[in-house]
């Protein structure tokens, strides 16, 4: 499986893993091979943000593997020189995206991705269900929050732990293992994923999970598979009657956009807003302006993004009118964000920079830490190269490899799960109900 360096969004997890299912067999050409890891170097050497490559002998690094491309015998053997090359930088948005995999999401679109409804987190040494999806595969099997996830087919989990906290890694165990475990599960539609779990009471149990298309609108972004977007919005009382609207997404895309600035003006009136970026893994920076402006009356700025070449800044774009065209203010009220290991890119620039400016307090565990904006690059054997060219500067601060760490850290134990109580949540209402006891 590979590492996290290379599963930096959810969506190219999803897309290794349902590759894993129906790998096409590919003629191979040496020469080819050697020509696509040069390309690969080559690329990365003209275009990577950081010119001293964090330390590393980026020539010297090119002579030392490139006899293992010469002498690769197949795709496999050259991909894994590429990665390995790739993996040396240390940073995030580093990755090969397979040939085969854009062909195979060409000839049957959206159905490549699919889902057997649950998500799970790295809870001490165990990994557990923390979202079932309704009336998806995993709940009408009877799974539930809390239980935990022993085996996925033939591997056992607390082995794939072990070997996640043996290898070197500039990310937590927590983003590792859930990387390694989460693209397990993935497979394509009316495929079958077999897993081993402990109920409520510690009873083995074994299903064999049927996936279904994944839940949400389809979106593609650049040469990444098919996104599957999720928007919620909901309303929450708090203590003392305090009123929050909740948002939640899953990725920052545009079509959220229109969602997301519909689900505000109906908040409008309300005590405090929450957004839910736990498990949002980022998407298109540029969004971060638009959501930021519901939020600041100013032209703030949120950070800078830095490429070799040049320097531009993320400024907040304040929303003035609704979505007829009133006139309105943005929201002044108390914002929240809440985040976990698997908040990522985006989602965690968007907190440190809204951080920053004292507009919003953070709850929830420190976020992955990949905070670098990368572009796609076609290589001779058609494999796509995304990589990193520009690094987030977020007033000072630079979040590739640490993360954003909350204002008030929460943990979340399996009790909380198999009662249904999310502490998260629940810590950012009483502090959103605090502020409306203050104001008034």
């Amino acid at each position: 499986m590979p590492s996290i360096s290379r599963l930096l969004t959810v969506v190219a997890a999803l897309a290794l893993a349902a590759c894993a299912h129906r790998q096409p067999r590919i003629p191979y050409d040496r020469a080819g091979g050697v020509e696509t890891f040069d390309a690969a170097w080559r690329i990365v050497h003209e275009s990577y943000f950081d010119t001293a490559f964090g330390g590393v002998d980026w020539v010297a690094l090119r002579d030392s593997l490139r006899p293992g491309a010469e002498r690769a015998r197949n795709l496999t053997e050259l991909r894994g020189v590429v990665e390995t090359m790739l993996d040396r930088l240390g940073r995030s948005h580093l990755m090969l995206i397979r040939r085969e995999l854009g062909d195979s999401a060409d000839r049957t679109g959206d159905v490549l991705r699919g889902s057997v409804g649950m998500d799970v987190r790295l809870l001490g040494e165990r990994m557990v269900v923390t979202r079932v999806d309704s009336g998806g595969p995993a709940a009408r099997a009877g799974v539930r929050p809390g239980w935990i996830l022993v085996t996925v087919g033939r591997d056992r989990v607390a082995a794939i732990v072990r070997r996640v906290r043996a290898r070197p890694s500039v990310y937590r165990i927590e983003t590792e293992a859930w990387g390694s475990v989460a693209g397990r599960l993935l497979a394509p539609p009316d495929s079958t994923v077999e897993v081993g779990l402990l109920d409520g009471a510690d009873r083995p149990t074994r299903l064999r999970l049927v996936s279904v298309v994944a839940p949400g609108e389809p979106v593609r972004f650049g040469s990444l598979p098919t996104i599957f977007l999720r928007f919620e919005k909901e309303r929450r009382t708090g203590p003392g009657g305090a009123s929050v609207g909740v948002l939640r997404f899953n990725a920052w895309m545009p079509p959220i956009m229109r969602q997301l600035d519909a689900a505000v003006d109906s908040f409008r009136t309300m005590d405090g807003i929450v957004l839910d970026l736990r498990g949002n893994t980022g998407g298109l920076a540029a969004m971060m302006s638009g959501v930021a402006g519901h939020f600041l009356e100013r032209r703030d700025t949120l950070g800078l993004m830095r490429t070799r070449q040049t320097t531009l800044a993320i400024t907040a774009n304040p929303r003035l009118v609704d979505t007829g065209a009133r006139p309105v203010r943005p929201f002044a009220g108390p914002v929240t964000i809440l985040m976990d290991e698997v908040s990522a890119s985006a989602s965690e620039a968007f907190a440190g920079g809204m951080r920053a400016l004292g507009r919003v307090r953070v709850f929830g565990h420190r976020s992955m830490g990949a905070v670098l904006g990368a572009r796609w690059d076609r290589l001779p054997n058609g494999d796509q190269l995304y990589h990193a060219v520009l690094a987030f500067d977020i007033h000072g601060a630079n979040l590739e490899g640490t993360g954003v760490v909350p204002d008030e850290p929460v943990a979340v134990t399996r009790e909380d799960l198999f009662a249904g109580r999310d502490p998260v949540m629940e810590a950012a209402i009483r502090w959103i109900a605090t502020q409306r006891r203050g104001a008034r």
